[in-house]
């Protein structure tokens, strides 16, 4: 497990359970940071015409974690970037379903457009809720986030395929901020027409990166407007009017792509069927905690499989004794958002559980 924690010098001062607010930056990426800018620094535009090729291997390194074909990966500086392009390039009006308190730059960005929207809500019958709307509203597409931010509930990918198989002509958008990098995702295989995400969460990139998977179905459906000298630069969009490089007009800043490729690397050296398991025997012991000590939503203790963000019942004054013991976490929704990923131990849950208990919830 120690070789888990190596690289994150945050762990030592802090039991730190917030990756769903900001991921860690490793050591790796940081030294990586540290010798891309000081080779810019001397090197200037001698050390710029390798950009290209640090474009390239991020690019290919997604395709390979998430099994997408590189010429069908964009790099974005966010989500709130991509996901905004993206809708502009759809006709309106047309129908959409969204999920009632999804993410804001999700919601939001679909609300101040003109679009016919209608909505599921997120509780134990996420999926039932989720096939009821498709059949009542027959919607153009369906825009959600694989886990939500404020309880972690995760919606059921296999759910997900059998529906888009039942409605092949609704497109599928997902936010896949607090789900990429927990888990094993091949994204060919999936119902997904589009996927996006930020990469400062759980693949500890640092910010100001982010992703776009794309079907190649999608392309005639989605016509992006934005075009620069940047969307012709690079292997995989050297042609004009190539789909990707819509969403890449212009400059592409390689400190920030770099960061996203050297923390893959790492992840893959690790290896996900390790990181998986790591994160999810944490998730089915702090359920089972929190569940006892009666700090959950029923929403979430009903659902059979749940990700590894918890909600947990608590106000200001428990947020704060918390935080007076170094352990690090949030205040969201009506409770306090507690997360663990791989380099989190169970040493750290049971101290947040004593913790918890001495403040005597």
């Amino acid at each position: 497990m120690e070789n888990l924690r190596k690289g994150f010098p945050v762990l030592e001062q802090y039991t730190y359970l917030n990756t769903a607010a900001s991921g860690l930056l490793p050591e790796s990426v940081w030294e990586f940071r540290q010798n891309h800018d000081l080779d810019f620094l001397l090197g200037g535009s001698v050390f710029k015409e390798k950009q290209a090729d640090i474009l390239t291997e991020t690019r290919e390194l997604v395709g390979e974690f998430f099994n997408c074909v590189p010429s069908q990966v964009a790099l974005v500086p966010n989500f709130s970037y991509g996901f905004n392009t993206l809708l502009e390039g759809l006709d309106k009006p047309q129908k959409a379903l969204l999920l009632k308190n999804d993410y804001p730059s999700l919601n939001w960005a679909m609300e101040s457009r003109n679009f016919e929207i209608s909505y599921a809500e997120i509780d134990q019958n996420l999926e039932k809720n989720i096939a009821e709307a498709f059949e009542n509203q027959q919607p153009d597409f369906f825009a959600f986030s694989i886990v939500q931010y404020i309880n972690g509930i995760k919606i059921d990918l296999d759910f997900i395929k059998k529906l888009k198989q039942k409605y092949p002509e609704t497109l599928f958008f997902a936010d896949g901020t607090q789900f990429c990098g927990t888990e094993e995702f091949n994204f060919e295989e999936s119902g997904l027409d589009v996927l996006i995400c930020s990469t400062y969460k759980w693949l500890n990139a640092g910010y100001g990166n982010a992703f776009m998977l794309f079907k190649k179905e999608v392309e005639g459906k989605i016509a992006p407007k934005a075009l620069g000298f940047g969307s012709l630069q690079g292997k995989y969009k050297a042609h004009q009017g190539n789909f990707i490089g819509k969403f890449e007009p212009g400059h592409q800043d390689t400190l920030n792509y770099g960061s996203l490729a050297e923390a893959l690397k790492l992840m893959k050296k690790i290896g996900i069927g390790e990181i998986s398991s790591t994160i999810e025997s944490l998730s089915v012991t702090a359920k089972s905690e929190f569940k006892k000590m009666n700090l959950l939503e029923e929403s979430v203790i009903k659902r059979k499989t749940h990700s590894s963000i918890f909600n947990i019942k608590g106000g200001e004054k428990l947020f704060q004794y918390l935080k007076s013991k170094n352990i690090i976490i949030s205040q969201r929704g009506e409770g306090i958002r507690v997360s663990f990923h791989y380099f989190n131990t169970e040493k750290e849950l049971d101290f947040l559980i004593k913790e918890l208990k001495k403040f005597g919830v």
